[in-house]
C-alpha cells in the first residue's frame, strides 16, 4: 500500500522538508532489463511505464562535463527558477501547493519552493507525483493532496517541454478529473525551459541545457522514473517508483540544489522583472514544436512521433534510456551539446547536422527488430 507517506524521508535522498513523494515503494522488485530488450518490448506494445531502464552510471569524464555545465549555467538555472517562481507566486500567492511531476520535475519543484521561501518567507507544501503518457495522472495522489490542503490551489511543475506530450497529457487528465469528481484543476504546467512553446508559464523558451537533465536518479534524489504496472500497483495505490540506495555514493542531488539555490540572491531583481514582462505580454502556447517533429518524422521515415524526441533534455533521455538511431544537432558549436556528443560517441550513434529546427538538438529512436 501507500507506505511512503509514513516513511517518505527514507525513500529519497532529499530532505523531507524539500519534498514529499506520493509514490508506492517498489524498491524490492526487479523491473530493469537491458535497454535493447526493453526497447523491443515497448515497440511490440508493452507500455513504457511497466518496466524501468537500467540506471546509466556515467564514467568520470562525463561527470566532469556535468560539473562544468553546472558551474557554467548555475546562474541561468537560478534565474529561470526565479522567473517561474515569481509568476507562480504572483498568480496564486501563499495559497499554492507545488506539485512536481516525478522525476524531472522534482528538483525544479524543490528549487521553486526554496526560491519562494527565501524571497517571500512563505513555505509552500511540495509534493512529487506521477503522470504517465497515455495513462494519465495519479488520481489517488491528487485526492490525497486535496484532502490535505482543501483550500489551496495546485500548481503542476516539470523540468522542460519537448514536443508537449506531458502538457497534453496533463490537460486530458485534469479534464478527466473534473468529469469524475467535479473538481477543477489548473492544468497550466510550469517549466524552466519551454522550447516547444507548450505552456505560458516558463522561465525561458530557449532550448538550453538544464544540468539535471544530464543524469538520472543520481540528480533526482535516487528515485527511479515512475511505474504503473498492474501486477504491482492496485487501484488504491499511488503509482510506484524505486529508491536506488545502492547509488548513494554517486548522488549529487542535494549538491545540485544547493549550488543553484546559492545564486538566488544575485538574480532576484532580474527574475521579477522578467516574470512581469512575461505576465504583461501574455503569449498562449501554440505547440509550434510539434509541427517540426511531424516534419522530422516524415523526413526520416519514422512511423510515429513517439520516436522523435526534441530538445536537449529529451535527447539526453534518448541516449541514457532508449536505443538511439540518430542525433540531430542544430549548431555543432553549441555549448549545450557537449554531454550529448560524449554520450553519442560512447554509444556509437550517428550525429547529423540539422540547422532547420528551433530546438538545439533532437534524438531519433531506432526501430528495433523483434527477437526470434
Amino acid at each position: 500500500m501507500n507506505s511512503l507517506i509514513e516513511k517518505r524521508n527514507t525513500f529519497s535522498s532529499y530532505d523531507e522538508k524539500d519534498v514529499c513523494f506520493l509514490l508506492k515503494d517498489l524498491s524490492p522488485h526487479k523491473l530493469e532489463g537491458s535497454i535493447e530488450q526493453r526497447e523491443q518490448n515497448i515497440q511490440s506494445g508493452q507500455h513504457y511505464s511497466e518496466t524501468l531502464p537500467m540506471e546509466y552510471q556515467p564514467p568520470e569524464h562525463y561527470l566532469h562535463v556535468f560539473r562544468d555545465t553546472l558551474e557554467e549555467y548555475k546562474q541561468k538555472v537560478a534565474l529561470c527558477t526565479g522567473i517561474v517562481a515569481e509568476q507562480i507566486f504572483y498568480n496564486k500567492g501563499k495559497n499554492t501547493v507545488l506539485v512536481s511531476l516525478a522525476r524531472a520535475g522534482t528538483p525544479i519543484g524543490i528549487l521553486i519552493k526554496r526560491y519562494i521561501l527565501q524571497k517571500y518567507q512563505e513555505e509552500l507544501p511540495h509534493y512529487s507525483i506521477s503522470i504517465i503518457r497515455d495513462r494519465g495522472i495519479d488520481e489517488n495522489a491528487i485526492q490525497h493532496i486535496l484532502r490535505e490542503h482543501p483550500e489551496k490551489s495546485i500548481q503542476f511543475i516539470d523540468g522542460w517541454t519537448g514536443k508537449g506530450a506531458i502538457s497534453i497529457e496533463l490537460t486530458k487528465a485534469c479534464e478527466s478529473f473534473r468529469e469524475k469528481y467535479g473538481v477543477v484543476l489548473d492544468d497550466t504546467l510550469a517549466v524552466l525551459a519551454d522550447p516547444g512553446q507548450c505552456t505560458n508559464l516558463y522561465g525561458t523558451r530557449e532550448d538550453f541545457l538544464i544540468p539535471s537533465a544530464c543524469l538520472n536518479s543520481t540528480v533526482s534524489g535516487l528515485v527511479s522514473r515512475t511505474v504503473l504496472n498492474p501486477e504491482l500497483i492496485g487501484p488504491e495505490d499511488f503509482h510506484g517508483a524505486k529508491y536506488y540506495e545502492d547509488l548513494i555514493d554517486a548522488d549529487v542531488s542535494n549538491e545540485y540544489l544547493d549550488i543553484v539555490s546559492n545564486e538566488f540572491t544575485s538574480i532576484k531583481e532580474e527574475a521579477l522583472e522578467a516574470a512581469m514582462n512575461i505576465l504583461n505580454n501574455h503569449e498562449e502556447a501554440n505547440f509550434k514544436g510539434m509541427d517540426e517533429v511531424v516534419k522530422m518524422a516524415s523526413e526520416f521515415d519514422i512511423d510515429s512521433t513517439h520516436f522523435v524526441k526534441p530538445g536537449v533534455g529529451e535527447t539526453t533521455r534518448v541516449l541514457l534510456r532508449r536505443v538511439p538511431w540518430k542525433i540531430l544537432i542544430k549548431d555543432m558549436t553549441s555549448p549545450y551539446i557537449r554531454h550529448i556528443l560524449l554520450l553519442a560517441e560512447e554509444r556509437n550513434v550517428e550525429i547529423v547536422h540539422y540547422p532547420e529546427m528551433s530546438y538545439t538538438c533532437c534524438g531519433l529512436i531506432k526501430k528495433v527488430e523483434k527477437s526470434q
